[in-house]
């Protein structure tokens, strides 16, 4: 098989149709020595996403803010206040009662960005549905995978 075309339908599969045609057109894939099966997935320079055993896809934040330009992509993603967002952004676990908006494809375990004004400042795993996060007022909500940290691309409110 045709290893962008698998990468497109994990992407379909896992946020929703037609998310895959966001993907970059000069993708770079790096592919395991030891198995075969693609390691490591770039844009020019800049990781897009990994590859899990289980299947599943570990975007990056950078691939996450293009991926956003689809609206059904966007259901995957929770929004947060401005309180938690410096912390969000340096790695901290996203907690129920700083999430204002929550898309209903949040599912426990599944890979959730997490916007502030429509960006994304960090992927995390969702440790909640998109349902319970909506309902509680405490308990971790995303625990953070990766962030922005850096300074330069730092939260402006």
């Amino acid at each position: 098989m045709n290893h962008i075309l698998k990468l497109q339908y994990s992407l379909d599969a896992l946020f929703g149709n037609a998310v895959s045609k966001y993907l970059p057109k000069n993708i770079e894939i790096i592919f395991s020595r030891k198995t075969g099966r693609i390691r490591t997935v770039s844009d020019e320079g800049k990781l897009l996403c990994t590859l899990r055993i289980d299947g599943g896809l570990a975007i990056s934040p950078y691939f996450a803010q293009i991926l956003l330009k689809s609206k059904i992509f966007k259901e995957n993603c929770i929004e947060i206040n401005k309180d938690a967002a410096p912390f969000v952004s340096e790695g901290k676990s996203v907690f129920c009662k700083h999430v204002i908006w929550c898309g209903k494809n949040v599912r426990i375990s599944a890979d959730t960005p997490i916007l502030f004004n429509n960006k994304v400042i960090a992927v995390g795993k969702a440790v909640l549905s998109s349902e319970m996060i909506s309902d509680f007022n405490r308990g971790v909500a995303v625990r953070v995978r990766d962030s922005l940290k850096s300074p330069e691309g730092g939260i402006r409110s």
